[in-house]
């Protein structure tokens, strides 16, 4: 059996009774959980997190931000993240030997993430390599896995998040002549097409065929970009820009850097989810907004700012399915667990791999606090 199948034969064995329980069950009994462990329990929830789960979060942020929220709680035992797995992962690499990290299910994953796994990238390293030499230094968004974080700082590299992609990129072309960036091509194309770099001098490294896609002399290659995206935000189209504008003149168009480079190149602004939702925040009362990111979020933004006209910019996006995995049932399922001494769905990175996945995440911090 894979480990995947060993997942999720472990994440589907949610018993029947959480099944059948109301939803005033369950939010009873999670408020008994945490009223009980008190500083012992700590949930952090990620934005795109479900109204029903989020409203128990402890702390809301995105997947950096609430590992170090995490790692700077000790008091807590039990860290039950509300998210998926590589921010669980991350959670676990910057928190204490005594601390314990919870994916209450371990189907919510990334499909970003799961679009570079340490294989391939060791075969890519390989090749690029024997092309570019040692002029590569390898990036990768905190959106990866630990196994390509503790590659990435392995070889000399950093993480990056989308609202410090510029300043890493910055200092990793002081390191290199040439960067990988994984594993979101759609944010490191609109990264280095910010600082100035063309898009002639970027390439796609195709993972599934081993191929290098670009049409130009090899030479001019700067940027090497990962052939993996994010499947909420590459939904938002052109189109839809095209939409707004039309039926709404007034809106200002806001989306996330890992849109496609030409939703980004015609929107009013872009950036991180923080970025987004600050900007939201300080928008003056009866200002028109659609904002390009997922779907939870979006509606979160409408309800909490009812003195702004508030649309998502594809009136037809889902949220991150994987996200929506994490639900009440298997949020209360993971504390009982916890409570009786049968801790389940615990996320638990080896040694040797959470030691250089530090490494890379702390070159990051280092340069961009």
């Amino acid at each position: 059996m894979s480990i995947f199948e060993t997942l999720e034969k472990q994440s589907n064995a949610l018993p029947e009774n959480y099944r059948n329980m109301s939803t005033k069950e369950l939010e009873e009994r999670v408020r008994s959980v945490k009223a009980e462990l008190g500083k012992k329990l700590f949930i952090p929830g990620h934005h795109y997190q479900k109204d029903e789960v989020i409203q128990f979060a402890d702390a809301r942020g995105d997947s950096l931000q609430l590992a170090q929220i995490s790692e700077q709680n000790r008091d807590a035992e039990h860290i039950v993240f509300c998210g998926v797995h590589f921010m669980a992962e991350t959670a676990d690499i910057l928190t204490a030997e005594n601390q314990k990290v919870y994916l209450p299910d371990m189907r919510a994953g990334c499909s970003m993430a799961d679009m570079a796994d340490i294989y391939q990238t060791e075969r890519a390293w390989e090749k690029l390599t024997g092309i570019f030499g040692d002029t590569i230094l390898p990036l990768t968004y905190v959106n990866s896995t630990a196994a390509i974080k503790s590659f990435v700082g392995q070889n000399g590299g950093a993480t990056v998040t989308s609202s410090n992609a510029e300043k890493m990129v910055q200092w990793a072309f002081r390191q290199k002549e040439r960067i990988l960036f994984l594993p979101d091509q759609h944010l490191g194309r609109n990264t280095a097409y910010n600082l100035g770099i063309s898009l002639d001098d970027m390439a796609v490294w195709n993972p599934v065929t081993d191929e290098l896609e670009y049409d130009g002399p090899t030479e001019n290659i700067k940027v090497l970009l990962w052939k993996g995206h994010c499947s909420v935000h590459e939904n938002f189209t052109v189109k839809n820009i095209e939409e707004v504008r039309k039926n709404h003149p007034d809106m200002n168009i806001i989306v996330h850097p890992e849109c496609r480079r030409e939703v980004v190149a015609l929107s009013d602004m872009a950036g991180s989810t923080t970025y987004i939702i600050r900007t939201i925040e300080k928008a003056e009362p009866g200002s028109a907004w659609a904002i390009g990111t997922e779907m939870n979020l979006v509606n979160r933004l409408i309800q909490e700012h009812p003195d702004k006209r508030i649309i998502s910019l594809n009136p037809h996006m889902c949220p991150c399915l994987t996200m929506n995995r994490i639900d009440l049932p298997h949020l209360v399922w993971c504390l009982d667990t916890i409570m009786d001494g049968k801790e389940h769905n615990v996320i638990k990175v080896d040694e040797k791999t959470a030691a250089f996945a530090k490494m890379a995440l702390d070159r990051m911090l280092e340069r961009s606090s």
